[in-house]
């Protein structure tokens, strides 16, 4: 008796289509690895020596400069660091805030070009700070305070080089200046940038002391700091919104 053979299955095999429940856990892991890379590269891109606040204006007087060094070691922390401060355009009136655990070593060279101020000559200035005896730990950061009596009014901005000793030797030097139009140096170094001078009062007073200032200068510097957040916070709300109109997309073929 011949053996009847069964008749293909007029079918053709697919693959599986994947769940929205599916489609819709890829789509939030890739929006989440997504966000992440955008945080982690702000994250670093803030991870250097800088100066706060930012800016300050031309010949400002009584004012605060805030040097913030963060650890970015993985086994060794900050023992030392060095900030020298310009003699071209001298800051001048410098004072040291007290720093628990350091101990703070002010140098003052001669200038080449003394500075006429309303209290007479300046023919000196202080040139270098540095600070010995304390540590930032890994993952941590410390604010350096510095006050001055005047900041110049004959430049646009002012460069703060500074040097970062760790535990195990090693020393980054943050002396790198930003040019325009070029990418942002390796190590670039603290820049203070100084604004045109707002117009005097009328009556001749000066109608905003330098804690107002450095309060304005403050704000101006968190809402940029918010700005940015907020700015990362929708771009994470666009990239999810499109993996679920993917999903839905998908779902609704037959």
């Amino acid at each position: 008796m011949p053996t009847v053979k069964p008749s293909p299955d007029p079918t053709p095999h697919r693959a599986p289509h994947p769940t929205p429940h599916r489609a819709l856990r890829r789509a939030g892991l890739g929006t989440v690895l997504a966000a992440a890379a955008v945080l982690a590269a702000a994250g670093a891109a803030s991870a250097h020596v800088t100066v706060h606040p930012e800016s300050y204006a031309e010949g400002a007087t009584d004012g605060v400069l805030s040097f913030r060094v963060p650890d970015e070691e993985d086994t060794a922390s900050t023992t030392e660091v060095q900030v020298f401060l310009p003699t071209d355009h001298p800051v001048l009136g410098v004072l040291v805030h007290p720093q628990d655990g350091w101990t703070a070593k002010v140098t003052t060279t001669k200038l080449k070009t003394p500075v006429r101020t309303d209290d007479g000559t300046i023919t000196e200035a202080v040139s270098e700070i540095t600070w010995t005896g304390g540590k930032i730990g890994v993952g941590q950061y410390e604010d350096f305070d510095v006050a001055f009596g005047q900041l110049p009014d004959d430049a646009g901005r002012l460069v703060f080089k500074t040097l970062q000793t760790y535990s195990d030797g090693k020393i980054v030097r943050w002396i790198e200046e930003a040019r325009a139009g070029a990418d942002e140096p390796e190590n670039p170094a603290p820049v203070l940038t100084l604004t045109a001078a707002p117009a005097a009062p009328a009556d001749g007073k000066n109608s905003e002391s330098g804690a107002e200032r450095v309060g304005a200068a403050d704000a101006g510097d968190s809402t940029a700091r918010g700005l940015g957040v907020a700015g990362l916070v929708v771009g994470v709300l666009g990239l999810a919104a499109a993996a679920f109109a993917v999903v839905r997309t998908r779902s609704a073929r037959p």
